[in-house]
């Protein structure tokens, strides 16, 4: 198990790209692994960000102004440089975060297959389109996709490689600026992610940083962006979208979830335990897409409990920076308080710890033990707020048609899982649960790895998407031009009345036009 090769100078190194106008109070940076902390970042302010916001628009008329595929084409050695960087990039986002390596990998992985398709299928989306005209052969009507200027971002700590970067590629690849207010735990993690952007080619000044907290900076990004992206709690998230309000900019937002998996009755009960391990504890519990209520059919409740029970006891919880352990830690005190609130509170109410329910501070400050409850309640805090911590519950059902009604019974909407011996059946049933994602025995990476397909929540799980083509094409203005040949559309010499009636005919014959012609 070898320490991290990260030293003092290379942080330095990395902070120099921050965007800091003056003399400013420090934030320690605390190692989750030991609780100490090892560095410290400026506590930006409103000037900070002003500043930012005014060297990325000085850079973006320039950029925009670059083809499609030169700014692609940075992208695809991006690709490159984060596989090439990887052990670095691995080693300060575990210094930051205190998960596993194995945890950090998938957000390399994210990070590489995101550049990649953006840099395959982002051209071709952001061509101009002719559409059909007014008067067939007479107008024609093309749609132009123009950047929306400068795209702020505001990144959360618990993975700070996916969420510093994949979302702004897409921004960049469409012609945009890029101001990232990263959380303040992992703001290093989020420099270097930036750097090897830069490495890749991408002019420095077209993306700043400004480090800090959300209250203040946060605030002040969204003010004076022209597009703002989000990842965080859903109450954040709501004062987000009221200010984006208030000046008129659009938004995406990615927050909370409950998210639900469902055990049919044909399922394999010991594959799905399996799949269900993955389900609930990766980075402690502490993703978004992750699960936190299990439900399972009556039939083979008892089977997966104790295949789910055995499998969880077994995880290995560890720190360090090499390949190993199945659990990291928690990110923060807060964190760790959080889970130990809501286990208490469930305890006391009658809910019965099945595996786990104790933190281990022999492994680390922030560590808490996989947690397996059943006989939970509605009373309970934890039976429809967010832990996001590695604490899940079980509940037996009758039959499907409950575990979709249970499933479906939250405010949340973002991910869910199906498992069964069937997947077309699967299938059906993932299409009536109310997430913006459903992965069939999966856990989560199916659906998320589709970075061809769109992900992102209903209900207060957020607005908007990422990946796919709207991951894209959220960051442009579509813009219409219409050039009118021959007669001009209205009246002119005609009476109104037989203008009228001329239209009318007009159109009752332009629905019988192939589509070819119109």
């Amino acid at each position: 198990m070898h320490k991290s090769r990260v030293g003092r100078d290379r942080l330095e190194s990395l902070r120099e790209a921050l965007v800091v106008t003056g003399e400013r109070e420090r934030l320690d940076v605390i190692a989750p692994f030991s609780g100490d902390p090892f560095t410290s970042i400026p506590a930006g302010t409103e000037a900070d960000v002003e500043a930012a916001v005014g060297r990325a628009e000085a850079a973006q008329t320039s950029w925009a102004d670059r083809p499609v595929t030169e700014r692609a084409a940075i992208l695809e050695r991006y690709a490159d440089r984060v596989l090439d960087a990887q052990d670095e990039l691995l080693d300060i986002a575990q210094l930051e975060t205190g998960k596993t390596r194995r945890d950090a990998f998938e957000e390399v992985l994210d990070v590489v297959q995101t550049a990649n398709h953006y840099a395959d299928a982002g051209p071709e989306l952001l061509e101009s389109e002719r559409r059909s005209g007014a008067i067939p052969g007479l107008t024609k009507t093309t749609v132009h996709r123009r950047p929306k200027g400068v795209a702020g971002f505001i990144s959360p700590w618990n993975y700070p490689v996916t969420l510093s970067v994949s979302d702004a590629l897409p921004a960049l690849l469409a012609g945009n600026a890029v101001v990232l207010k990263p959380a303040e735990e992992t703001t290093h993690t989020a420099l270097l992610a930036r750097r090897l952007l830069v490495d890749a080619g991408l002019p420095p000044k077209l993306f700043q940083v400004v480090s800090g907290t959300g209250e203040r900076v946060g605030a002040e990004l969204v003010d004076r962006v022209d597009y703002v992206c989000f990842t965080g709690s859903t109450e954040a998230g709501r004062s987000v979208a009221e200010r984006a309000g208030r000046a008129l900019i659009d938004c995406s937002l990615e927050l909370g979830g409950k998210n639900p998996l469902l055990v049919l009755d044909d399922a394999d009960p010991r594959k799905a335990a399996r799949g269900a391990i993955r389900a609930c504890f990766p980075n402690a519990g502490q993703l978004c897409i992750s699960t936190e209520r299990l439900y399972i059919d009556e039939s083979v409740y008892e089977d997966f409990r104790d295949a789910f029970v055995a499998e969880t006891r077994d995880l290995n919880l560890g720190t360090g920076f090499a390949y190993g352990p199945d659990m990291g830690s928690l990110q923060s005190a807060a964190q760790l308080h959080k889970t130990e609130r809501h286990v208490t509170d469930a305890i006391e109410k009658g809910a019965e710890v099945l595996v786990g329910g104790r933190p281990r501070p022999d492994v680390g400050p922030y560590f808490y033990e996989p947690t397996v409850l059943s006989a939970v309640s509605p009373e309970m805090t934890l039976y429809d707020e967010e832990t996001f911590g590695p604490v899940v519950s079980l509940y037996p059902v009758g039959n499907v048609e409950e575990a979709v009604e249970r499933a479906n019974d939250s405010r949340y909407g973002l991910n869910a899982s199906v498992w069964t011996g069937d997947r077309n059946r699967g299938e059906r049933v993932a299409e009536r649960i109310d997430c913006g994602t459903v992965n069939v025995n999966e856990a989560y990476a199916a659906a998320w790895a589709s970075v061809d397909a769109p992900m992102g929540g209903m209900g207060d799980s957020g607005i908007g998407r990422r990946h796919g083509d709207e991951g894209l094409l959220k960051y442009t203005e579509a813009q219409t031009v219409a050039v009118q040949r021959g007669i001009q559309i209205g009246p002119g010499p005609l009476p109104d009345w037989v203008w009228a009636r001329l239209m009318s005919s007009f159109s009752k014959l332009l629905k019988r036009l192939p589509g070819w012609l119109r």
